[in-house]
């Protein structure tokens, strides 16, 4: 008895303890939820308006924060045993096991690569680096132009050989592969698989502007008891401030955003963009400032934005409007700007939405002119 005098009040202590636990991770919480942080240099924030207790809510940050932990391990070009830096180290000519995520998302960079005509180009990451953009230690500055030539010379998404089905890839040049344009995107598309696994149906997954959307942002209704849809800015192309051009409502549908506005910088007056013509080897110069892409997939959607960019806004919506993508661009006009929406967006949105944010719809493929690649 003496024992069970001694120990009684500690076990108590403990149970009660236990119980103000599992009490506070029963705790429903008020919705919605957010989870924010960072991670790619840039931030995440991920949205969720399911009904969630504390405990449930603390196991799917945990659960998202190791997903893009994943992603950064797997397709970084800033940690040295990432599994892309592997690959990049590895002999030409040699294939090279990969695992299913890094192999998808070659797959998407190489079906972009041939459908853009190269406008889209993952083997530029020498390219990228030398511009000062890339995970090299340089000056913000112009290149050289001999070492502009020798970079340019070997890149190209022919010198990239991919076997999906046997989860293998090689290099038969020495191209340095640079996901910037498209990881970001995979990451969304796998924090999503990641809630749509766990049950979530309401959420808005927001990675440094690329976002992807499900089910509505009031789950259980609002005081009207009608559903409401997430609803995301599109930014205004200005370098001194951010600002929301547009509101769109979205749902089970991700859109991404590639602009030029952000990320450059100037040499004798004249701005260097950060996204790179593949064919040329030069920051892009052009009248485009933005363009937005609609897609089920993220990465896909990624991708597509970074290639139409390039292209420009005559080239990049013909083929917006050939490969029926749901596209928005800005397109600087003297002072101001214009923007333009593919007749997809159009079916997408409705002609209304259209009409009242002062959009312009393009006519088709045939009407529109197309300019040819730099130097040819």
């Amino acid at each position: 008895m003496k024992f069970l005098r001694l120990h009684f009040p500690l076990l108590l202590l403990a149970g009660l303890l236990l119980l103000a636990g599992c009490s506070e991770r029963d705790r429903p919480l008020d919705s919605p939820v957010r989870f924010e942080g960072g991670i790619f240099g840039s931030f995440y924030q991920v949205t969720i308006a399911d009904s969630l207790t504390q405990g449930q809510a603390q196991a799917l940050e945990e659960g998202i924060l190791e997903t893009l932990e994943a992603v950064d391990v797997g397709m970084s070009i800033y940690i040295e045993d990432s599994e892309l830096m592997a690959f990049n180290q590895s002999p030409l000519g040699e294939w090279q096991p990969l695992s299913d995520e890094l192999v998808e998302v070659l797959a998407i960079s190489q079906a972009v690569a041939e459908k853009s005509d190269g406008a889209f180009d993952v083997t530029l990451g020498g390219l990228v680096n030398l511009w000062s953009f890339g995970g090299e230690a340089r000056p913000r500055e112009v290149p050289d132009e001999a070492a502009l030539a020798e970079r340019l010379e070997v890149v190209g998404f022919d010198a990239l050989e991919l076997d999906p089905a046997g989860l293998q890839a090689r290099r038969t040049r020495d191209v340095f592969v640079d996901l910037g344009g498209v990881a970001k995107g995979h990451a969304v598309d796998r924090v999503a698989a990641y809630l749509d696994r766990e049950g979530i149906e309401h959420y808005l997954v927001n990675l440094g502007g690329d976002l992807i959307a499900r089910g509505y942002r009031n789950a259980g209704g609002g005081d009207d008891g009608e559903a409401e849809s997430w609803r995301i800015g599109v930014e205004a192309p200005l370098e001194d401030r951010q600002e929301a051009q547009y509101v769109l409502p979205i749902g089970d549908v991700s859109l991404a955003t590639s602009g030029d506005y952000r990320n450059y910088f100037e040499e004798g007056g004249q701005r260097f963009s950060h996204t790179l013509d593949p064919r040329s080897g030069r920051p892009i110069d052009h009248r485009l400032a933005s363009v937005s892409v609609l897609h089920p997939s993220n990465a896909w959607a990624d991708a597509w934005a970074t290639a139409l960019m390039v292209l420009g806004d005559e080239a990049g919506m013909a083929l917006a409007v050939a490969q029926d993508l749901k596209v928005l661009m800005i397109v600087r006009v003297d002072e101001g700007w214009e923007s333009l929406v593919s007749p997809a967006f159009v079916a997408y949105f409705g002609d209304e939405l259209v009409e009242e944010l002062g959009l312009v719809a393009v006519a088709e493929p045939g009407e529109l002119e197309t300019e040819p690649a730099p130097n040819e």
